[in-house]
This record gives C-alpha cells, structure tokens and sequence, in this order.
C-alpha cells in the first residue's frame, strides 16, 4: 500500500491521509470519494498523497486496512470475555446498544465497504474478507475455550457456531440499518445465542 514512511512525521502524515479518507469514504461512498476531497480533509496536498499511496485503489486498501482495525479493535476486550457465556451474552448486547445509539444504525462499515468495492477491485474485497475472518476467529477461539472449560458439550463445533453466529450478526446488522431499527439485531444475535444454548452443560 504505497510507500511507507519512516519518520514519526511521515506515518503521522500518512495516518491523517488514511483517516480522512475514511471520513470521506462513510459520507460520500468509495466511488464518490476524490483525492480532493481527502487532500482538503487531510490538509494535504495531492503530491503528498501520492508519495504515500500510489494511486486511489491504494488508498482505498489502506482505508479498508483501517476499517477492519477500527472494527475489531473496538470490541477488543468484549473478544477476550468470549470465553465464557456471560461474556457472550455481552458482547451481543454491547453491539446491539452500539446500533441503538446516535452512531449506529450504519451496518456493519467493513460489509458496507466491501458492498461498494469487492466486486470493482479484488485486493480490497479480499482485504476485508481476511478482517471478516479475524472476527469469526475471535468468536471460534472464545467458543473453543468454553468447549475446553466444559461450559459447552464436547461435541459442540465452534468453527459452525462461529461462522452462523457471524452470518447472524451481518444479517441482522444489514436489516437494521435498512429500517433504521435495531431490533432485527437483536432477533439475529438471540437467535445465535439460542443455538449455541443447546450446547451448554
């Protein structure tokens, strides 16, 4: 993705690029978007913007780099209580009241990207494809540990349960932001704990 620097400045200079560029990219859409408009938002000049990126798509990869960082690396501590019931039962809540708030209600921004751009470019398609991987990882792991711990039966699959709790949470999120309700959220992610309830001991 472009040159990286190797100066404080310099990946400082390529990090406000980077943010602004998001910032454009949830207001306008990724197509929509222009190295104007980020090099305004940035305070950074279009030769700036090249010397760290090599053309628009790079910046792009950069940007959905960000995005599946700015995702999973807000639900952080709510991965390492996965390990336990309580803990999952948490999570889901806390995304269900992150929906419910001014902020949310926009889906899910790493599904949003990847509906604008996957099918244009295959490197950012596959990009947030791998950040969509490293979430499900989180929850197999946490699901696994509860495996091990005997909170869940033996014959309990974490990789199943991890991949349809997944699929129920985009889905749900993909029906709240289309009706502006979390509710539909909510049903997804009680359904999900709803199966991985005829597992526990």
């Amino acid at each position: 993705m472009g040159s990286l620097p190797t100066t404080v400045r310099g990946r400082q200079t390529r990090q406000r690029i980077v943010n602004a560029a998001a910032q454009v990219v949830a207001e306008k859409g990724a197509l929509a978007a222009s190295l104007d408009d980020v090099g305004e938002r940035a305070r950074a000049s279009r030769s700036q913007i090249y010397h760290y990126f090599e053309d628009k798509t790079d910046l792009l990869l950069a940007v959905a780099e960000a995005t599946n960082d700015a995702v999973l690396g807000a639900q952080a501590d709510l991965f390492a209580a996965l390990d336990t019931w309580a803990g999952l039962v948490s999570w889901t809540d806390a995304i269900v009241s992150f929906q419910q708030s001014a902020a949310g209600l926009r889906g899910c921004p790493i599904a949003n990207l990847l509906g604008q751009m996957g099918e244009r470019d295959d490197g950012i398609r596959a990009l947030l494809a791998e950040g969509l991987d490293r979430w499900e990882a989180h929850i197999r792991t946490g699901l696994g540990a509860m495996v091990t711990s005997g909170e869940l039966r033996a014959d309990a699959d974490p990789t199943w349960l991890a991949t349809s709790t997944l699929a129920s949470l985009q889905g749900g999120l993909v029906l709240a932001h289309a009706r502006r309700d979390a509710r539909p959220l909510r049903a997804a992610l009680d359904g999900a704990l709803a199966l991985i309830a005829t597992y526990r001991t």
